[in-house]
């Protein structure tokens, strides 16, 4: 009786958050979502100061010092508002990576662990009623039909948690894929599943349409969701050829879902429960870092949470007319930035973008590539192609670096070679400190 309740209670949960998002959340214009995000972060003031020790002494929200991961594993104890300690939550969490079993929880509160790729590992803690939240939320912005219609959904993550199998039921069921699998197997189980919606990093999704092209898998989901990894444009145009249909993007991680896909293809944030402060980084104000506040999360508040993701301003409204915030791309991280010389020796900061821009546009024949750069001076870039495209590679960094008045590194060209690994997949990868 007692469990028949519990499950009752999680499913009028995200049903009440399913509808209020796909139905009730929509804002006439951006004054009205601004004016309700200020109402939001004075009621949710209100429960950190009464809840959490860390921001009892902040009256205002500006008071408030920027978070990072880093502060937030230090002050873990101080930040959280239910009796749950940094140790013990650490140590449940190690060990389900360890086991591969993710169904444990502490005090029913699900505990899971970043992918540590900025160098420090983060920890979230999800109660059952956010869990709830969530899974309505992110049916509401992703589901391609109603939530009464049948959906088999396959995730393939990193990491199970039961966050994403909260909803169990005949009408849409998920399964996780573990990464960490033999592709074989798991061609095998995704076959049998015959998946309606597919979400998985982009580089899973490139294996998967390759098996699909040689004839190994035959599956026909009505929507493809990329996450966890920047969706490259080369991935991507292969990738819908393959599909026969866009690519959607979901943007989470960590600190929270904080953007999706619309149906005309643009990223959107979801300023409807996060306040996003931006960190321009260029002089345009066209890139920025995202310093989230996300209005939702009680158990562990995410706060003025700075974020090294580089996302890039979409400059035309979205067909869509959502007066959500429009991201024409995320770019990457912070620690991706590339640094070329400037004539005069100066250390000048490449964004990402540019990177992959010279490299895609340098030849059509080009299947898939990685460009890591070691210092200011070197570069190697491993292309996958039936040609040697070293000379026109050179060349479009030759074009590029003049234009920019920079001095264009040395750059050595390999055969690409991709092996799969727990560790999310970068096109674009910086790997020296300047």
């Amino acid at each position: 009786m007692k469990y028949y309740k519990f499950m009752v209670i999680k499913i009028l949960r995200i049903l009440i958050s399913y509808t209020k998002f796909r139905y009730f959340r929509s804002f006439s214009s951006r004054k009205a979502l601004e004016h309700f995000q200020n109402n939001e972060i004075k009621k949710h003031m209100k429960f950190l100061r009464q809840y959490s020790p860390y921001y009892k002494k902040y009256k205002n929200f500006t008071d408030i010092p920027i978070m990072n991961k880093k502060v937030m594993m230090e002050s873990f104890n101080d930040i959280v508002t239910v009796d749950i300690k940094k140790k013990e939550a650490l140590d449940i969490a190690l060990r389900a990576e360890r086991t591969r079993d993710f169904s444990s929880s502490l005090k029913q509160i699900d505990i899971g662990l970043s992918s540590g790729t900025s160098g420090n590992r983060g920890m979230f803690l999800v109660s059952e009623k956010e869990k709830a939240t969530w899974v309505g939320t992110i049916l509401a912005k992703v589901l391609p039909g109603s939530i009464l219609e049948k959906q088999n959904i396959a995730l393939f993550l990193r990491a199970n948690n039961n966050l994403y199998e909260t909803l169990g039921s005949r009408k849409i069921n998920f399964k996780f894929f573990d990464l960490i699998e033999k592709v074989d197997t798991l061609i095998l189980s995704l076959e049998e599943f015959s998946p309606s919606i597919l979400v998985a990093p982009s580089s899973m999704l490139r294996i998967l349409a390759q098996k699909v092209e040689e004839g190994k898998l035959s599956i026909a989901p009505k929507k493809v969701i990329s996450v966890a990894e920047v969706l490259d444009p080369l991935d991507e145009k292969y990738l819908e050829r393959v599909f026969k249909q866009p690519i959607h993007q979901l943007y989470q991680c960590t600190e929270g879902f904080l953007g999706y896909t619309c149906e005309h293809g643009t990223m959107h944030l979801n300023e409807d429960f996060i306040f996003i402060e931006k960190k321009f980084i260029d002089k345009e104000k066209k890139k920025f870092f995202p310093i989230i506040t996300d209005m939702a999360r009680k158990t562990q508040p995410i706060v003025r949470y700075e974020l090294n993701d580089i996302l890039t301003l979409k400059e035309t409204p979205c067909l869509c007319g959502s007066h959500l915030t429009a991201i024409e791309q995320i770019e990457g991280r912070e620690d991706d930035i590339f640094y070329f010389r400037s004539k005069n020796g100066e250390l000048i900061p490449i964004f990402p973008d540019f990177i992959r821009r010279q490299v895609i546009t340098s030849s059509d024949e080009i299947k898939e590539y990685r460009i890591v750069q070691h210092d200011p001076d070197s570069i190697t870039a491993y292309i996958s192609s039936d040609e040697d495209l070293t000379d026109l590679l050179l060349d479009s960094f030759d074009d590029f670096c003049s234009r920019k008045n920079l001095e264009r590194p040395r750059i050595k060209v390999l055969d690409y070679t991709f092996e799969r690994s727990l560790k999310k997949m970068k096109r674009v990868e910086q790997l020296y400190e300047h």
